[in-house]
C-alpha cells in the first residue's frame, strides 16, 4: 500500500511540475495584452492547485484493476500536457503570436488534461473524506462527479476571463492606429482557414530558414525583400555548411537581376524569375484553395496587435522545396520527398496571408554522410501589405 501511495504521489508531482511550467509560460510570457491580461495568467494557477491536492491526497486504491486505472489516468493527463506546453513554448520563442481564443482543435488537449488531473485529485479527496480502503461504486461515482465539477468550474473560469479580456482588447481605442501585420480595431471576424486568400498587391517580406542534422545546426538563410505585384527585389545572407555570403534576385521593369557571393548584381535577361517571388510563390505552391479545405483551425491570435486566424496543414518535403527553393542553400540537392512536417499560416482581418511558420524532418543521409535525422524550419512574414512601395533596379 505504501509503495502504491508513493508511486501515485510521484505521478502527482509530475503533474504539478507540468502545470507549473504551463502557468509560468502563460503568466510571464504568453500574454496578448488587455485589462485582464494578468488575470488570464492567474487562472492558470487553478490547475496547479488541483495537482497539488493530488500530491497531498493521492488516489490510493486497492484491487488489481483499480490501481492501473489510476496510473493510466495520471499518465494520460501528463502525456496530453507535455506536447501542449511544448507548442506554447515554441510559439513564444519563434512565432511571436499570442492566442486570443483558441479553437476547439487547439484547446481539447488542455481540456482533457484538466479533466484527467481533476479526476485524479478528486478520487484522492473522496477517499480521504469517505475513508475506507477500496474504490467502491459509490465512491467512484462521487469521485467522478467531484472531478467533473472541479474541471468545469476551472475551465469556465478561464474561458470567462479570456473572453472578457478579448472583448475589451478588441474595443480598446488605442489599438486603432494599425499594425504592420494588418488591420486592427474592427469588429469584423477573422476569415476561416478555407476562405479564399485576398490578393496581396505589395508586401515587405522576411524569410528565415534554419537547418539541423542530428541536433547539430547546419546553418541559416535570412532573406529580406519587397514585392510590388509580380515585381520583387530581395537579398539573402547565407551562412551554412555549404555557402557563406550574399545572394540576391530581382525582377524590375521587365528585367531580371541576380547576385552571388562571387559576383555583384547583373542582368540575366527578360526572365520573370518565378522562384524569387517569396510570399507569392509560397502561397501559390503550399496554400492553394483546394489544399486548405482540410486545414486545422488553431483559433484566433494576435501578432503585434493585429488579430489573425491561425491554421495548420500537413506538408511534405517536395512541396516545401517548391514553396521555398532557397532551402537548397541548406541541403543542396538532397531528396526531401520522404520528409514530412507541417505549416502554420495566419490570415488577418483583411483576408490576406501575413505569416507562415513550419518545420519538416526526415532521413538526412543525403544531406550529410552518416547522418540520421534532419530538420528544416521556416518563418515567413509579409508585412505592410497594400502600402505604397517603390522597387528600384539594382545597380550593376
Amino acid at each position: 500500500m505504501r509503495a502504491r501511495r508513493l508511486e501515485l504521489r510521484l505521478l502527482a508531482v509530475a503533474l504539478v511540475t507540468a502545470w507549473a511550467a504551463a502557468a509560468a509560460l502563460v503568466l510571464v510570457a504568453y500574454r496578448p495584452g488587455g485589462p485582464l491580461d494578468i488575470l488570464v495568467g492567474l487562472t492558470m494557477l487553478a490547475p496547479l492547485a488541483i495537482a497539488v491536492v493530488a500530491v497531498r491526497w493521492p488516489p490510493v486504491v486497492r484491487g488489481q484493476g483499480a490501481f492501473p486505472l489510476m496510473v493510466t489516468l495520471g499518465v494520460l493527463s501528463l502525456l496530453l500536457l507535455i506536447p501542449s506546453i511544448g507548442g506554447v513554448l515554441n510559439q513564444i520563442l519563434a512565432l511571436g503570436s499570442q492566442t486570443l481564443m483558441p479553437s476547439l482543435e487547439a484547446a481539447y488537449p488542455w481540456v482533457l488534461a484538466l479533466i484527467g488531473t481533476s479526476l485524479f485529485a478528486a478520487f484522492g479527496l473522496t477517499r480521504t473524506l469517505d475513508g475506507g480502503t477500496a474504490l467502491r461504486p459509490r465512491r467512484l461515482a462521487v469521485g467522478i462527479a467531484l472531478g467533473m465539477a472541479i474541471a468545469l468550474a476551472t475551465g469556465a473560469g478561464f474561458a470567462a476571463v479570456a473572453i472578457a479580456n478579448e472583448l475589451a482588447l478588441r474595443d480598446d481605442p488605442t489599438r486603432a492606429a494599425g499594425s504592420r501585420f494588418g488591420p486592427i480595431g474592427t469588429d469584423a471576424p477573422t476569415p476561416t482557414c478555407d476562405a479564399s486568400l485576398a490578393t496581396v498587391t505589395t508586401a515587405r517580406v522576411f524569410i528565415r530558414l534554419e537547418g539541423e542534422v542530428d541536433l547539430r545546426p547546419i546553418g541559416t538563410v535570412d532573406i529580406s525583400g519587397v514585392r510590388l505585384g509580380d515585381e520583387f527585389r530581395w537579398l539573402a545572407y547565407v551562412a551554412t555548411d555549404r555557402e557563406l555570403g550574399h545572394h540576391g534576385e530581382a525582377w524590375v521593369d521587365g528585367r531580371a537581376f541576380v547576385r552571388t557571393p562571387a559576383l555583384p548584381w547583373r542582368t540575366t535577361g527578360p526572365d520573370p524569375g518565378a522562384d524569387g517571388s517569396l510570399d507569392l510563390r509560397a502561397t501559390k505552391v503550399a496554400l492553394p484553395d483546394d489544399y486548405r479545405i482540410t486545414a486545422e483551425d488553431r483559433g484566433e491570435e494576435v501578432i503585434e496587435g493585429a488579430p489573425a486566424r491561425r491554421c495548420r496543414i500537413a506538408i511534405d518535403g517536395s512541396i516545401f522545396r517548391a514553396a521555398f527553393p532557397q532551402v537548397s542553400w541548406l541541403v543542396g540537392n538532397a531528396d526531401l520527398g520522404r520528409w514530412r512536417g507541417q505549416l502554420d499560416y495566419w490570415v488577418f482581418l483583411d483576408g490576406q496571408l501575413g505569416q507562415i511558420a513550419g518545420t519538416i524532418n526526415g532521413a538526412a543521409f543525403d544531406v550529410q554522410p552518416d547522418a540520421l535525422q534532419g530538420t528544416i524550419s521556416v518563418l515567413l512574414t509579409a508585412t505592410e501589405r497594400g502600402r505604397d512601395v517603390v522597387i528600384y533596379p539594382p545597380a550593376p
